[in-house]
């Protein structure tokens, strides 16, 4: 089971650091239903990525992703194409980032989140942890790299949680910040939203730089072995 971990930490860093959905979970806590929407956005968030999680563990395990306590070849290469297409998002993100002086623009559904209601934000945590560009890449390298291991049916499961767990962490702390201090979060929450706000362009391209070269590497060698 270590091992099924160790080759998901970097992965669940790579989910919990996703500064659009830090920023609508932020902006969620400022309207009047923050106590039933920010834990209705944080229980989708964490059904999402077990859900795409556990659809690759049981895709990849049918499809013999080790084989005699060897990741399969073709594990190699679908980090190598995951790699790539992680790479791609950097480049995106890259050419998209605000000029000099200009303010990112915030997708159009944060405009509508005084609106929502538990059940609409428990489906935009859906589609935030598992089913963007960004996560959904690495939730499949995270499931396919435990598969890659060969660990027990339970170490999987076990491997598979703390990867939930790490990923749930950069949306979930503002929301028990919030929940602990109540109204005295809220320059403390402000704070953070105007600094991924300002970063985001940033964080996305190196975090995915670092991510998408560590697969590359990794499906390099194991194509070499």
């Amino acid at each position: 089971m270590g091992d099924a971990i160790g080759q998901v930490l970097s992965f669940g860093v790579g989910v919990a650091v996703s500064p659009i959905p830090i920023i609508g979970v932020v902006l969620m806590l400022g309207t009047p239903r923050a106590r039933s929407n920010g834990p209705a956005f944080i229980l989708g968030w964490i059904v999402g990525l077990t859900a795409v999680g556990t659809i690759v563990l049981i895709v990849s395990s049918g499809a013999n992703a080790s084989e005699q306590g060897q990741p399969a070849d073709w594990i190699a290469v679908l980090k190598l194409v995951v790699g790539a297409l992680v790479l791609l998002v950097a480049l995106r993100q890259w050419r998209g980032r605000p000029r000099a002086g200009g303010q990112a623009e915030m997708p159009k559904w944060m405009k509508t989140i005084d609106a929502f209601k538990p059940g609409k934000a428990a489906a935009f945590g859906v589609l935030l942890s598992a089913v963007n560009p960004k996560n959904l890449l690495l939730v499949v390298g995270a499931g396919a790299a435990i598969a890659q291991t060969g660990a027990s049916t339970s170490s999987q499961a076990g491997a598979l949680a703390v990867f939930v767990l790490i990923g749930t962490l950069g949306v979930g702390a503002p929301v028990v910040l919030y929940l602990a201090l109540g109204d005295r979060s809220a320059h403390i929450l402000a704070e953070l939203k105007a600094w991924m706000n300002a970063n985001n362009a940033a964080i996305m391209v190196v975090l995915c730089l670092v991510i998408g070269a560590k697969l590359i590497g990794d499906g390099l060698s194991g194509l070499a072995a």
